[in-house]
């Protein structure tokens, strides 16, 4: 029974860690210590007056560390502040133990009082959880600090609302309808948006980043029907290959046409793409495509200053970028650490296709995917 008790306060402990919460996990990592250290001495032998002094010492230290336990689960709930008082006086227990001192009435109802309390916690959290609503109560806290912001810090540079509300959404893609350039989250990386109806967005995505105008800027469209519907001069065998790479982290170099226009780049057409082609990617993220059904075609490139490294945070976005533009839709940590992969199949039918730059998804994948369409 005491390695079982031990074992169990130590596997809350570290589920507990898992779920990103210390104080439960160094609470529970406490208790499995207590508890196995007290069972232990209720069975050896040999423990009398003259051997210990250690265990003493430790009954003592264990009181102050759960005390100060006690102070921080008073900030959480009633229950795991009952459980770190029961705990006390099991330390109690254990002190008067090895002092020879401890009435075993005393003993019977703290174990008992501790196994209420640990049955009532275990029911209450799993119920709770599965149920998704507190059907058991754990009480509230009965200690709270609360912690203000500075009053000389600094309001962020630009909007920057969450990405999981329709509001931040709506309020980004109002933007970009208006001719802002916004940082975005992408399945690869943030990135820099402008509408490719409002070329002067385009120009200002330039100035921005302090890219060079001989490098080209591509274009992000929510699904392949929106391309169908465009009706670009495509051949089966690209109509397979995109179908296969789309949506995700691979963007195709395609023949530029006044197709794009079909497709609603608009005014933008002379500033995105070269005179000749266009890089087409469809992304797999819902919060971008949402946002791109509301806003058109995205002229897209990473947001970041020429040269640095990817932003993979909307933080880093905030502060490299953030006094130049109008909003950054904020999404937390990207899905990868580096930018797509990008296909040049402009001449797909006659020679296969380059890769142009290998990203997120390996250049063997990508040759993998194009000889089994070509293949079949």
């Amino acid at each position: 029974l005491i390695l079982i008790g031990g074992f169990v306060q130590l596997l809350a402990g570290f589920l507990a860690f898992r779920k990103y919460d210390h104080l439960g996990g160094a609470a529970f990592l406490t208790f499995s210590a207590l508890w196995s250290s007290f069972g232990a001495t209720r069975v050896l032998c040999g423990v009398g007056r003259g051997n210990t002094k250690g265990f003493t010492t430790g009954s003592v230290a264990f009181l102050v560390l759960n005390a100060f336990l006690m102070v921080l689960a008073s900030s959480f709930n009633v229950v795991l502040l009952c459980l770190t008082l029961a705990m006390e006086l099991v330390t109690v227990c254990f002190l008067l133990f090895t002092l020879e001192n401890l009435p075993l009435p005393f003993e019977i109802v703290v174990l008992s009082i501790l196994s209420v309390l640990c049955f009532y916690g275990a029911a209450a959290s799993l119920t709770n959880c599965a149920f998704g609503r507190d059907l058991l109560p754990m009480g509230p806290a009965l200690l709270t600090i609360q912690s203000s912001k500075e009053d000389g810090e600094d309001p962020p540079p630009c909007v920057c609302p969450r990405s999981h509300l329709t509001s931040g959404l709506r309020t980004i893609a109002e933007l970009l309808n208006t001719g802002a350039v916004c940082g975005v989250p992408t399945d690869t990386v943030y990135a820099l948006a402008a509408s490719c109806r409002h070329p002067q967005a385009i120009e200002k995505v330039y100035r921005i980043k302090d890219r060079p105008q001989e490098k080209p800027i591509c274009i992000f469209i929510s699904n392949l029907e929106q391309l169908r519907a465009a009706a670009p001069p495509i051949s089966p065998l690209l109509w397979e290959f995109m179908e296969n790479v789309y949506p995700g982290g691979i963007g195709c170099i395609i023949r530029k046409g006044e197709w794009l226009k079909k497709l609603g780049v608009g005014a933008g057409y002379s500033r995105v793409g070269t005179q000749d082609s266009i890089m087409i990617r469809v992304p797999d993220l819902t919060v971008l495509v949402h946002l791109i059904d509301m806003t058109g075609p995205l002229a897209i490139t990473s947001a970041n200053p020429s040269g640095e490294v990817d932003s993979t945070h909307h933080d880093m976005v905030i502060s490299r970028l953030g006094h130049k533009l109008e909003g950054v839709l904020c999404d937390g940590e990207s899905d990868e650490v580096v930018a797509s992969t990008v296909v040049n199949c402009t001449k797909i039918d006659e020679g296969g296709i380059t890769i142009v730059r290998e990203g997120c998804i390996p250049a063997g994948t990508v040759m993998q995917i194009f000889e089994r369409v070509k293949n079949r």
